[in-house]
């Protein structure tokens, strides 16, 4: 969860503790939804309902998690990180090294 981690705090989070304790769900619950709301974010489908078919979790508390990480712009980021970033960029913008 270290990578995962790492992402939330940059998006306000503290860690996938944190935010597990906050919506009553497990962290490795957390980690499935979050990943499965990053890859359902960029379809053409209703992100938290393509995640609650994956991950069998309820679609609110999906829209509860959404809120808590900063919403679909927060949500956005994170899945283009996760999605269309390899390790080493991943790193390096969690480390604060982003161009631009």
């Amino acid at each position: 969860m270290g990578i995962l981690d790492g992402l939330l705090g940059q998006l306000g989070n503290s860690d996938v503790t944190n935010l597990a304790a906050k919506l009553g769900l497990s962290p490795e619950h957390v980690e499935m939804a979050v990943k499965a709301l990053a890859k359902f974010h960029p379809m053409d489908v209703d992100t938290a309902e393509g995640a609650a078919a994956e991950t069998g979790l309820p679609v609110d508390k999906l829209q509860e998690m959404i809120g808590h990480i900063g919403g679909e712009g927060a949500l956005g980021r994170y899945a283009s990180m996760l999605q269309g970033g390899n390790l080493g960029e991943i790193a390096s913008n969690l480390l604060g090294n982003q161009e631009g």
